[in-house]
């Protein structure tokens, strides 16, 4: 048996929609050669099997031969790439654009030089509409390359119309590559290492950042090259939680796309993308009017648009838009009634697990573990926090998995399931500081379960007053800050001072506009 992950043919047709896979059948059905049926026979096959399985395929489809199996089913591959390719050339217009180099191609190597020269000079033009750099300077190269071997009757400054251009493109091009790049690894830092954790990782972050910032002039930069300066800046700022400056570096982000309209089409991940970090700028700069705003212009956008969302940006509108709603009831405290949300999430999630990445899932039951937290229903916040300890995701996204442990213990806790925690202690210390993230408040926290397990009432709620003023003072070093951004301990504390659910307390702040930390 294959593994279903890794069955190329298997996920590509478990991602097809209905109208893509009558397509699919219509196009083989017209002619009906008996590869054509096998073709068929084997789609179908696929289709109604819930895991990939080669010996299931054997026995369903008896036609096909054991040798035969792996050179079918490129083939199908092949068959359906061509088939997807013809149907959406019409709805991606890079696709399109692409199609018009090849019919250029063609007719060049035809000797219809001229011709191939009109296509590539409208081709340009959409190129340049599309703010499409690489494809924009691949048809330059053409241009060039028919120019100096054919004699075309080109008016005489062609030469230096066409060295000009390549020349300017070719500068766009290494921006848009070293600042994709800084931007690319910007995030991949956050990945890894979540939000700076000390002063080292602050100077690491911005040496690193300084050595790779390519000298700019913002006036002169094509729209991409924009996106990635803007990229890098939101990650650097991000990781530093300078979130004043990440909100700016968002803003600019979005207010691009005012500049450049038609791209909200052409590009809606990066635009959909653009709008989610803006809300997250919102959130943790505790913006909720602004945050409620943003979140109901990406809900509308995306709504109109549902008609024309390929696999890929429908995802993505999932994990943003409903971050987005999740979020919302974080910023006012009402986490019991987000936890309706919960079913939708989960049916997403098995809705576009061939597509979505396990950090966002992740992500997603650490916010719903806290959810139910928030809510008072610890044991619906273990399931979670149990599917987060159990994820194999390696290193990804350490800072979650550790705090992720230190919420279990404390859910744990709540339910004075006392000699657990005792047991549980040890290992969460060594997987955070094998991670090497034990921060002062994780410490303290772990500290006080350790020492208050069994305290009496009156005892446990000075403790609990202690805990809370350490935990003040930790909080004015702005390293130690990040941790508030996991889990809001204090309002725990304070719920358990005063007697109170812990979305309580976090609604009072909410209404009287008091901050969180």
């Amino acid at each position: 048996m294959s593994n279903t992950q890794n069955d190329a043919l298997f996920i590509l047709i478990k991602t097809l929609t209905k109208a893509e896979k009558r397509n699919f059948q219509l196009a083989f059905n017209r002619d009906n050669t008996k590869e054509d049926v096998l073709f068929i026979q084997l789609f179908n096959a696929l289709d109604k099997m819930k895991e990939y399985d080669d010996e299931q395929i054997l026995r369903r489809v008896p036609d096909i031969k054991k040798q035969q199996l792996s050179n079918i089913k490129a083939h199908l591959y092949k068959h359906l790439l061509t088939t997807l390719r013809l149907l959406y050339k019409t709805k991606d217009a890079l696709i399109e654009l692409r199609e018009q180099l090849d019919y250029a191609r063609v007719l060049y190597n035809k000797g219809l030089y001229n011709q191939s020269l009109k296509i590539l000079a409208k081709a340009k033009v959409s190129a340049r509409e599309q703010e499409e750099v690489m494809l924009y300077f691949e048809i330059v190269e053409f241009e060039k390359l028919i120019e100096t071997r054919h004699i075309t009757r080109s008016l005489d400054n062609r030469a230096e119309e066409l060295s000009e251009e390549s020349r300017l493109i070719n500068e766009q091009l290494n921006n848009v590559s070293r600042l994709s790049t800084l931007a690319l690894r910007m995030y991949g830092l956050y990945l890894k290492l979540g939000h700076a954790r000390d002063e080292k990782d602050t100077l690491m972050l911005k040496s690193f950042f300084d050595t790779n910032l390519p000298p700019v002039q913002q006036q002169q930069m094509s729209f991409y090259e924009r996106i990635y300066l803007y990229q890098a800046y939101c990650w650097y700022y991000y990781i530093l939680q300078d979130f004043v400056m990440y909100y700016r570096y968002t803003q600019k982000w979005v207010d691009l796309f005012s500049e450049y309209p038609a791209l909200k089409d052409t590009d809606m991940d990066l635009y959909i993308k653009a709008m989610h970090n803006l809300l997250t700028a919102h959130f943790h700069t505790m913006n909720h009017d602004k945050f409620t705003e943003v979140l109901q212009e990406m809900e509308n956008f995306i709504t109109e648009k549902e008609e024309s969302l390929n696999e890929n940006t429908r995802t993505n509108a999932f994990v943003y838009l409903y971050t987005g709603k999740v979020n919302r009831h974080f910023l006012d405290g009402t986490f019991s009634e987000g936890l309706k949300l919960v079913e939708e999430v989960e049916e997403k999630i098995s809705e576009h697990q061939l597509t979505v990445d396990q950090h966002r899932v992740l992500v997603f039951y650490y916010k719903i573990a806290c959810l139910y937290f928030g809510s008072g229903d610890n044991d619906n916040a273990i399931i979670y926090l149990n599917k987060i300890i159990q994820l194999k995701i390696g290193n990804l996204r350490a800072d979650i998995q550790c705090f992720a442990r230190i919420l279990h213990l404390i859910a744990h806790y709540e339910l004075e399931n006392y000699s657990l925690v005792e047991y549980l202690i040890k290992s969460v210390y060594h997987f955070i500081a094998k991670n090497k993230d034990l921060s002062q408040v994780m410490e303290e926290i772990l500290k006080f379960l350790r020492k208050n397990m069994y305290a009496n009432p009156r005892a446990l709620r000075t403790a609990f007053r202690d805990l809370k003023g350490k935990l003040e003072i930790i909080a004015k070093n702005p390293y130690e800050r990040r941790s508030y951004l996991y889990l809001d301990i204090v309002s725990w504390l304070e719920s358990k001072i005063e007697g109170i659910p812990v979305q309580e307390v976090i609604q009072q702040k909410f209404r009287n506009k008091v901050p969180r930390i």
